[in-house]
């Protein structure tokens, strides 16, 4: 239980009617879960303005609100707290009813379109890998040193993202790593977090459902960077033109990474296989088990990353060539045959060219590559053609197909897909399945010993969103029973 005084310490105020003097039992923004003794945060929500629930949590008992305006009429047991904006006073006041635990650890984020789950967990992984207790907030799984908790959001809300930064350094974690999507960054879910520092990866199209344009798009990415501290570190893709604009107004230490420009930390692709390549970063060579030019940016990125949380570099270097693949990022099953599937989380446009070029480079041009895609509902309409055109132009075969589509029919998902390959030859070697298990397997049935088989954009996720049902589905449980009923022909 903390004191309302105490509480609203942390915060700009514009007006307080009330007494300040009184303890406050929780901290609620969900008029239902209000009780006897509690602080209601009312937000304005692109869908909902909470404000309009007020009276009924008066009702429930809660002893303080957080407005940004007044309601008609004000209960004199009831304290009313005026702010500017109550989204950034909820994430302060989150912090500081855990007693502000990002204080408590060196926090990194990792903000960009393509990359954040791998940049994130490999840091994790190799914090971890050198004798220290870390955690991890990502679109995969959260982790409190070795415990697992499932992860709703890839940035969960504030009270539940510092319950969980509180339980690590509890149980002694010193580092801990989080994806920043661009949603969190918008909806201020970050504001009062103490960042040690903070990774930006590379910016293309995406979540433009939500953002509307690329420039609010790319405001989203740069206000996480805008807001780290002095104290902080802030490393940035050089050869990503929007690296540079992400810290033109950061108060932190700046650092670069790349692999085509000189920057701070330099990386150069010695060798590229599938099963692995091997890296040169500042000079010092190392074997990793990840493929692609993509998944080089990533490691460049963790190594720079560690060395500037303080780690000794050739421990760094060590420990990088031990690091393994995240789940459904570039995940590799083969088949006795010879046959090999790749599974990858690839659901943007610049996630398919770097995916399906990177296999092309790899194992050349006379073997097929055949890629089952599809695209999310309820989300960014206009990429779905480029998507299509794109893993057209680079696979010798497609099928296009389900992925999550929400409330939408996945065969119009699909259409709009097919309008972006407009090459009469390349449309020709274009299916459409609507169920996503058949695709795969229709996908397997065409391939031969030496082609490669690619399954993107849902990756790691174990379920299908079908008409607001979500159902279990995973791509590789798909590609390994075919693969045995293969194996045992």
């Amino acid at each position: 239980m903390k004191t309302l005084d105490y509480l609203l310490s942390v915060i700009d105020t514009k007006e307080i009617i009330g007494s300040t003097d009184k303890p406050v039992t929780g901290i609620v923004t969900d008029s239902r879960r209000a009780g006897e003794g509690d602080l209601f945060v009312a937000r304005v929500g692109a869908a909902v303005d909470s404000h309009q629930f007020i009276p009924a949590v008066v009702e429930a008992g809660v002893t303080a609100v957080i407005v940004e305006r007044l309601p008609e009429f004000l209960e004199s047991n009831v304290t009313y707290i005026v702010v500017s904006d109550s989204a950034v006073a909820l994430g302060f006041l989150a912090s500081q009813w855990y007693d502000n635990p990002s204080r408590r650890l060196s926090l990194v984020g990792v903000t960009g379109t393509n990359g954040k789950t791998t940049t994130a967990t490999l840091l994790y992984n190799l914090t971890r890998r050198l004798g220290h207790r870390a955690g991890l907030l990502s679109t995969v799984a959260n982790y409190i040193d070795g415990e697992m908790v499932p992860a709703t959001h890839t940035t969960p809300d504030p009270m539940t993202l510092n319950a969980l930064l509180a339980r690590m350094a509890d149980a002694g974690c010193r580092y801990a790593f989080m994806e920043v999507s661009s949603h969190a960054a918008h909806q201020q879910r970050i504001a009062g977090l103490h960042f040690a520092g903070g990774i930006f990866t590379n910016l293309t199209r995406d979540h433009l459902d939500y953002h509307k344009t690329v420039a609010a798009y790319i405001a989203a990415k740069k206000s996480f960077f805008d807001l780290l501290p002095s104290s902080g570190w802030a490393l940035v893709n050089a050869d990503d033109r929007n690296g540079a604009v992400m810290v033109q107004n950061t108060m932190s230490r700046r650092y670069t990474y790349a692999l085509r420009c000189d920057a701070d930390f330099r990386c150069r692709v010695v060798e590229n296989r599938l099963d692995g390549m091997a890296l040169e970063i500042n000079g010092t060579q190392v074997e990793t088990l990840f493929t692609g030019r993509f998944n080089a940016y990533n490691l460049t990125a963790v190594a720079a990353g560690a060395m500037l949380l303080g780690f000794d570099r050739d421990d760094v270097m060590v420990a990088l060539s031990c690091l393994t693949p995240v789940s459904g990022r570039f995940e590799t099953l083969r088949a006795k045959s010879g046959l090999t599937a790749i599974v990858d989380y690839a659901h943007t446009p610049d996630a398919v060219v770097n995916l399906l070029s990177t296999i092309r480079e790899v194992i050349g041009p006379d073997r097929q590559i055949i890629t089952v895609i599809g695209a999310g509902g309820n989300r960014d309409d206009g990429k779905r053609p480029i998507m299509g055109a794109e893993a057209a132009r680079l696979s010798d075969r497609v099928i296009l197909t389900s992925d999550n589509p929400r409330d939408e029919d996945p065969a119009m998902i699909i259409n709009r897909m097919k309008e972006g390959i407009t090459d009469p030859a390349r449309l020709a070697a274009t299916l459409a399945i609507v169920d996503r298990a058949e695709a795969i397997n229709t996908a397997i049935a065409l391939a031969g010993a030496a082609d490669v088989v690619v399954v993107a954009g849902k990756g790691h996720e174990t379920y299908q969103e079908i008409a607001g049902e979500r159902r279990h589905f995973d791509d590789r449980e798909v590609i390994r029973a075919r693969f045995e009923l293969l194996d045992n022909r």
